[in-house]
C-alpha cells in the first residue's frame, strides 16, 4: 500500500499489506487461534503515552470464543511478561485482573483507563444537594447536573493554601473551579460546609466513610464535565498526598463499553467506538432497546492509568451488522457498498 504522509507533503509510505483480512480468512477456514508478534507502523503524532509510529504488537484472532475466554488466555501472557521485567515491582496476578464496567469506571475514577494504584474513589453525592444552603450546587443538580466528591484523606494538617491551590489548578485546566470542604478534629471548614450545614455534612461524610480529619473536593456541572474534572482531581490529589503505589503494576479490564453515543454536533446517534463489534443482546437488542443504552462486547486492558490493549467480539452476523448501521443512518446498500 502507498499511504500519503500527513506531515510531509508529496511523500508516501510504502507499507506491506496488513494481515487483517488474511487472519480473518484463516478463522473462516477453520483455524481456531492466530497469534502474531509483529512490527507495526502508524502515521500518528507522538504522544506522552504512545511511541511515535513504530512498535511491536502482539495481535490475535480467536474463533468461537467469548470475551471471558480471551481474557483468560491473555492474562497469563501479560502478567508473565510484566513479571519478567518488573524489577521487583508487584504485578496483578493472572486470573485476578479486575473487570470494571465502563460506566462504573467513569463514575468511580473519572476515566476509562483508571490508575488502580491510587486508592481514592469518586462518589456521586448529587442527592445531598437537591435541597441545600449551598445554592450553586442546588442549582446545578436542579438543572440536571451532578456533584461528584473526591476524598482527600488525612489533610487536617494542610493549610487552606493546599485547597486553594487545587482550585486554581482546576481553573488552569479549563474548569470553572474545584469546591472543597476541610475537616479537622471533626470540625468542618470552608464556604460549602458553612452553607450546607454541619449536620448535612456529617451525613455526607458518614455515607462516604470519611473520618474527622479528612478533606473533600467537589466537581459539579454537566455529568461529562464533572466526571472529567473529578478524574483529573483524583489523580492530582493522589499525587499531592503521596497515595499512589509506585512499586506496582495494577491491571484491569474495562468492559461493557457503550455501543452508541449522541453526536451533539450532528444531532444524531453515532457509534461510540468500534462499529464492527457485536452489540450485547444482538439483533433483538438493536430492534427493541434504546440505542443509547446498548453495550458492546468491547474491552480495554489498562495498567497504571494507560490503555495497553483493546479488543472486541466481532459482529459476524450480516443482518445484525446492517441493523447496527441503519441506526446511525446508513442503509443496507450503503453498508454493502462501503464494507
Amino acid at each position: 500500500f502507498l499511504v500519503p504522509s500527513r506531515i510531509h507533503a508529496g511523500k508516501f509510505y510504502a507499507l506491506p499489506q496488513a494481515p487483517q483480512q488474511y487472519k480473518q480468512l484463516l478463522m473462516v477456514a477453520g483455524f481456531d487461534r492466530y497469534f502474531q508478534i509483529a512490527p507495526c507502523f502508524r502515521d500518528e503524532d507522538p504522544r506522552a503515552d504512545r511511541l511515535p509510529g513504530e512498535f511491536y504488537q502482539l495481535d490475535l484472532e480467536m474463533s468461537f470464543v467469548t470475551q471471558e475466554e480471551v481474557w483468560e488466555t491473555m492474562e497469563p501472557v501479560i502478567a508473565g511478561t510484566f513479571e519478567a521485567f518488573a524489577n521487583g515491582k508487584s504485578v496483578t496476578p493472572a486470573g485476578q485482573f479486575p473487570r470494571i464496567a465502563y460506566d462504573e469506571a467513569i463514575l468511580k475514577y473519572g476515566s476509562d483507563k483508571p490508575d488502580l494504584r491510587n486508592p481514592l474513589i469518586i462518589s456521586d453525592v448529587s442527592a445531598h444537594f437537591t435541597q441545600s444552603g449551598f445554592g450553586l450546587f442546588e442549582k446545578i443538580v436542579g438543572g440536571g447536573g451532578v456533584v461528584r466528591a473526591i476524598p482527600a484523606p488525612g489533610t487536617h494538617e494542610k493549610s487552606r493554601k493546599f485547597f486553594d491551590d487545587m482550585n486554581e489548578w482546576a481553573r488552569r485546566e479549563g474548569f470553572a473551579g474545584l469546591g472543597y470542604v476541610t475537616r479537622k478534629a471533626g470540625e468542618f471548614g470552608g464556604p460549602i460546609a458553612k452553607n450546607h450545614g454541619a449536620d448535612r455534612m456529617a451525613d455526607l461524610y458518614a455515607e462516604l466513610g470519611l473520618g474527622e480529619n479528612d478533606g473533600l473536593f467537589f466537581a459539579a456541572g454537566k455529568e461529562a464535565d464533572a466526571a472529567k474534572l473529578a478524574g483529573a482531581a483524583r489523580i492530582r490529589v493522589g499525587e499531592e498526598l503521596g497515595l499512589i503505589d509506585e512499586n506496582a503494576f495494577a491491571f484491569a479490564w474495562i468492559v461493557d463499553f457503550p455501543f452508541y453515543e449522541w453526536n451533539e454536533d450532528e444531532k444524531k446517534v453515532d457509534f461510540s467506538h468500534n462499529p464492527f463489534s457485536m452489540p450485547q443482546g444482538g439483533l433483538d437488542a438493536l430492534n427493541g432497546q434504546d440505542p443509547l443504552t446498548l453495550k458492546a462486547f468491547q474491552y480495554d486492558l489498562v495498567c497504571n492509568g494507560y490503555e495497553i490493549a483493546s479488543g472486541s467480539i466481532r459482529n459476524h452476523m450480516p443482518e445484525t451488522m446492517v441493523k447496527a448501521f441503519e441506526i446511525v443512518g446508513l442503509s443496507k446498500a450503503d453498508v454493502e457498498e462501503r464494507f
